[in-house]
């Protein structure tokens, strides 16, 4: 399954095209996840790769993975210290006045018992900062560029119902839901020292052309 999913692999680290509709880590309902399915990417290492990151259920795009332990603790640093460049893409419920902007919107948990957990705005949250720009309009939606610049949770959905007050096509949480959720990891960048850098591109998914995006 994953052979033609792989964007980069070295010595350390692996990035492949994470399908939408996998979850990374074993799911409570014990559906099928990446954690099963580790063994289909040690290409020749005896030693299971494993996640540096994460990327909800239903987002696609690029995951890292690294080969050694080592190299895990090294590329979790690089995500701690925000030396890691992303760019997602997504597709809102809307379209926004504005070509460009920031949203600097603190981020806390919340949880209820008839909805469970969610983030939301919160000005004693934690720091949570996203760039974004338009890179298409069309049919009365847009779809965006988002480049995180912290790494909180739900960050990009969040910000994009609430920093934005248009939320992700198809987001079940943060907007109206639908069959799938219009959110991409399109390029990943990991800085190391004295080696070149681990870049990825993922190719845009079916989904989003079948929305009339990015077919230009």
């Amino acid at each position: 399954m994953f052979q033609d999913r792989v964007l980069f692999i070295d010595g350390e680290a692996i990035v492949i095209d994470k399908p939408a509709g996998l979850p990374v880590d074993r799911p409570r309902d014990r559906s099928q996840s990446l954690e099963d399915m580790l063994d289909q990417l040690t290409f020749g290492f005896q030693r299971l790769p494993l996640p540096v990151h994460r990327l909800d259920r239903d987002t696609s795009g690029c995951l890292l993975l690294a080969r050694n332990p080592k190299a895990h603790k090294r590329f979790g640093q690089a995500f701690e210290a925000g030396t890691v460049v992303k760019r997602y893409l997504a597709i809102l419920d809307g379209d926004p006045a504005e070509d460009s902007g920031t949203i600097d919107l603190p981020l806390i948990k919340v949880s209820t018992e008839e909805t469970g957990w969610r983030m939301t705005g919160d000005a004693n949250g934690k720091p949570a900062r996203t760039r974004w720009e338009v890179v298409e309009r069309a049919r009365g939606k847009a779809m965006l560029a988002f480049f995180p610049e912290t790494g909180r949770t739900h960050q990009i959905r969040v910000h994009a119902a609430e920093g934005l007050g248009l939320p992700i096509l198809g987001d079940p949480v943060y907007g109206k839901g639908g069959p799938a959720v219009m959110l991409h990891a399109a390029e990943l960048t990991v800085p190391r020292e004295g080696k070149p850098d681990i870049h990825a591109e993922a190719p845009l998914p079916v989904r989003f052309h079948n929305m009339g995006f990015g077919r230009g």
